[in-house]
C-alpha cells in the first residue's frame, strides 16, 4: 500500500450540497505545500520524458501548448501515491454519492508565452458517462488570471450534457455551441484542490507569463455508471475500464 499523500476529509453535508447545487467545490490546502513542489517536478519529469523541456514549455508555438495531457506516471512517484490515494477516492465517493473507482489522471499543462485560451467543455462530451463522474483537479504552483487559471461556470451541469462542437482551433478538443457569459476564474494557491462534476462547463485562460501553468487532474466515476463513446456502448466502466492507468518504468511518447 501507498503511504498517503492527504489525510482523510470527511466532507460536511453543506459541502455535498454546495457541490451538487453549483457543480464545484473548492478544496484548499488538500495536498501540502511541499508535496505539490514535489508534484510540479515530476509533472516536468513526465514533459522531459515527452521530448518537452523547461525552456519549451516556456514559449508556447502551437495549439498544443494550451494543454498538455498525459497519463502516464512512474511507479514509485509521488504522482502514484496521490493517484492511488484512499483519501482521494473517499472524497470522490462522499461527492457522487457512493462507492467509486479511478478513471483517469492526467497533466494539465499550460505553456507560458502564449500559451492559449482552452474553450469552454465539459468531460461529458468525450466519453458519455450515464452517471455521475468527477474531476478532482490540483494546482501545483500558483493560479492566476495571468497564467491561464481553471475557469468553471456555476450552475451549468444542471443543464446535462450539450452537443459537442468542434472548437475553432481545429484541435481535436470539443466545446459548446454557446459560451457562458458568467464564469468564475479559480485562484488558486500550491496544493490547493477544485472537484467539478463531469457536467461542469470549464476551460482556461491563455498564460500570458514566462512559465507554464501546472496542475494536475484526478478523474473518478461512480461504481454504477455505464459509458458510451462515439457512440458505442462501452458498459459498466468498473467491469471495462477505457484506459490502462498502470504506472509506468520510463516515461516515452510509446507510452502516450
Amino acid at each position: 500500500m501507498t503511504k498517503e499523500i492527504l489525510r482523510y476529509c470527511q466532507l460536511s453535508a453543506n459541502e455535498i450540497r454546495f457541490y451538487r447545487s453549483y457543480g464545484y467545490l473548492a478544496l484548499p490546502g488538500l495536498i501540502s505545500r511541499d508535496a505539490a513542489e514535489r508534484l510540479a517536478d515530476e509533472v516536468l519529469e513526465v514533459m522531459e520524458g515527452l521530448g518537452l523541456s523547461r525552456a519549451d514549455l516556456s514559449r508556447a508555438s502551437t495549439s498544443k501548448d494550451k494543454l498538455r495531457q498525459s497519463k502516464q506516471y512512474l511507479a514509485g512517484s509521488v504522482m502514484e501515491r496521490l493517484i492511488h490515494s484512499e483519501a482521494l477516492l473517499e472524497i470522490a465517493a462522499q461527492l457522487m454519492g457512493g462507492t467509486s473507482t479511478l478513471y483517469l489522471p492526467f497533466t494539465a499543462v499550460k505553456s507560458g508565452g502564449g500559451g492559449g485560451r482552452f474553450h469552454f467543455h465539459q468531460d461529458n462530451q468525450y466519453t458519455r458517462f450515464d452517471g455521475p463522474g468527477i474531476n478532482i483537479w490540483f494546482a501545483l504552483g500558483e493560479m492566476t488570471p495571468e497564467n491561464g487559471c481553471l475557469q468553471i461556470a456555476p450552475a451549468s451541469h444542471l443543464a446535462g450534457t450539450f452537443d459537442p462542437v468542434e472548437s475553432e482551433d481545429k484541435d481535436g478538443h470539443r466545446t459548446v455551441a454557446v459560451e457562458p457569459e458568467d464564469f468564475l476564474p479559480i485562484r488558486m494557491l500550491p496544493g490547493d484542490a477544485i472537484a467539478f462534476t463531469r457536467l461542469t462547463l470549464h476551460g482556461s485562460g491563455a498564460n500570458s507569463t514566462d512559465q507554464p501553468r501546472l496542475g494536475y487532474a484526478v478523474q473518478f466515476h461512480r461504481d454504477d455508471v455505464r459509458a458510451m463513446r462515439d457512440g458505442e456502448d462501452i458498459g459498466l466502466l468498473k467491469a471495462n475500464p477505457r484506459f490502462n492507468i498502470a504506472p509506468v518504468d520510463s516515461i516515452s511518447p510509446a507510452n502516450e
